[in-house]
Formats: C-alpha cells, structure tokens, sequence
C-alpha cells in the first residue's frame, strides 16, 4: 500500500537533474524510493515511525557490507526449545498454521543470536516478507483462508519463504561509497540535520478511502518486537494493535503538519509525492511551498491505484487518480 514502485523511474530522472549530494526520505514506507536514491550515489537517511519499514531500510539503505551467511541462516531456522510462544498463542488460528506460527516464534528468539544490528534488520525483513508473501493479498485485516487461490505462495511454507526472501535481501546490499543511515522516529522527533533533498510522502489524507497503514500490516509491526512495545486491541478478531498518530492522517491537523515539515527543512530542494483524490489539493500544496521556496514546478503522473486482487476495484475508474510530483527549489 502507497509504494512509488512504479514511478520510480520518474522519481530517477526528477533527482537526477537535481545535482543533490544528500536526502532525508523521512515517510520510508517500502523503503523503494530511499534505496532508489542509494542508487543514484545520494547520501541517503531514510526512516518511519513504523517499525518494519525502520528494518527494511536499515537492512537495504544504511546496511552497505553485511549479510546473512549460510551458517546465519541456518542458526536462525534452526529449532529453539527455548522459544517463547506467544505467537502461536495469541494467533493460533487467525494468519498461520500451527507448525508456521510455531516457526515464528523460534525465527524470532534466534534472531536474538545476531549481534549485528545489520544483520538483525536482514532478518526481521526477509521474516516479514515472507510474511506478506504466505499471505493472500498480504494484508491482516481478515482472519481465515477465505482468500486462498491455490497459488504457490500460499502452499509454502512460512519456513521456505524466509529463505527465499532472505536471499533477495542479501542481493539488494551494495555500497554506494557514501554515509546512509536509518532512524524509527517521527520526522517531527528527528534532531535536524540539513539535507540537499527532502522527499516527502507521507500517508495521504483522503476522505474517499481507508489510508490506514497499521490495519493492513499490524502482525508484521508486531512481528519485529516480539509485540513487546505496541499495544494489542484484544477485543478486536484480528488481534491488531493501536496505531501510532501521525496528523498527516487527520483533516484538521494535514496542513499544518506540511507547514511545520517544510518549515524544519527549509532550505532543502523538497520533492513530494502526493495524490488528485486527497488534501491538501494541488493549487493548496503549492501555496504552502511557496511559503519557503522560490519555485515549485509540478509534474502530473496518471496512474491507476488496484489493492489486491478485488474484482470490483480492478480497473475502476474511481481508482484512476493523478499522482503529483511536487518539485519545490
């Protein structure tokens, strides 16, 4: 939900005529545009106030020279005795089977083993990929099979698909040659640095859908401490925990959040990404920019939201918004 896969190459070809030397991507998400900016020999400090997306990206960004080895690996799927079970407590029967939920307790005391930080946040990602994978939509807002297709990915095992996916992560590693680090915070809790570039894209505001992060992903927030600093709702059937605030998710507290956000960093090339269907509007967003640069140029990007695979939402019109790339000097 909310990746920028898919405009990468835009995003590309907009930083590239930049001439940055640095960025802060504070809203990290998938981590795929801070990765991206890796890529193009930036300087990069990317961070969330999720925790997973915190993991990704120290695995992906700030991580240029660790891996998971073979004898990593095989410590961390190997079985622990000693494990605790809360998780094949608390959701036996709700995302996993037995043996998977079971796998996952002891995947989680093992990564207790790695003393690298690094090496740490390879695991706890490839873990909640493969997650995402053995479940269908890869989403937790549903409890059961009900949406079980017979792919592949959801006859392989929890077990499988942490091997496969810490393979991928091991792949995505590489040194661009400049200083990158990661964060789990608020932007608004960031001690300020400056940075050349600021990309910005926070969750959006929207009144015409659901935009909430955490009801989607709450197992693999959970997931990544053990469930030892969130709250579970356990009234609620899918066992999810309580949201962290952010005011970018609230109509009376949006606009004055990107007010603050472009005041902190003033000075910065800002570059945001942002959607037709939500608030602040375009000729809104522009004014607040203006408020603390010279210029801002807007390229317009058509673009078709699908989440999962619902027949009624697949190449809805209603789905069919205008992406924007604000680009403010």
């Amino acid at each position: 939900m909310g990746s920028k896969r898919r405009l990468l190459p835009i995003i590309a070809d907009v930083v590239s005529e930049l001439g940055a030397q640095s960025a802060l991507d504070p809203f990290a998400g998938s981590g795929c545009v801070a990765y991206l900016l890796k890529r193009l020999g930036l300087s990069v400090t990317a961070g969330d106030m999720l925790a997973f997306s915190y993991h990704w990206v120290n695995a992906s960004v700030a991580n240029s020279t660790e891996i998971l080895t073979s004898d990593d690996l095989a410590m961390l799927v190997s079985r622990n005795p000693n494990a605790d079970d809360f998780i094949s407590r608390t959701f036996r029967g709700l995302y996993f089977s037995d043996d998977d939920n079971r796998f996952l307790d002891e995947l989680w005391a093992n990564t207790l083993g790695l003393r690298n930080s690094l090496k740490r946040s390879l695991a706890l990602s490839a873990a909640t990929r493969a997650c995402l994978k053995r479940r269908a939509r890869g989403v937790f807002t549903y409890t059961g099979q009900r949406y079980d297709d017979g792919r592949k990915d959801l006859r392989t095992s929890l077990r499988d698909h942490f091997l496969d996916a810490a393979g991928l992560w091991n792949n995505a590693v590489f040194d661009n040659d400049r200083a990158c680090s990661a964060y789990h915070s608020d932007v608004f809790d960031l001690p300020f640095q400056a940075f050349d570039l600021v990309y910005v894209d926070p969750p959006y505001f929207t009144p015409h859908s659901d935009n909430e992060y955490t009801r989607r992903y709450h197992f693999i927030e959970g997931l990544v401490s053990y469930w030892e600093d969130v709250e579970i709702q356990q009234h609620t059937k899918t066992k999810k925990i309580v949201r962290r605030e952010t005011p970018f998710q609230r109509r009376t507290s949006v606009y004055d959040a990107f007010d603050r956000l472009f005041a902190k960093y003033r000075g910065a090339t800002f570059v945001v990404s942002y959607s037709s269907n939500c608030l602040p509007t375009r000729e809104e967003m522009v004014a607040i920019l203006k408020r603390y640069c010279d210029a801002v140029e807007v390229v317009d990007i058509s673009h078709t939201y699908t989440f999962g695979t619902h027949a009624h939402k697949v190449g809805n019109r209603r789905n069919r918004v205008t992406e924007y790339l604000f680009i403010a000097t």
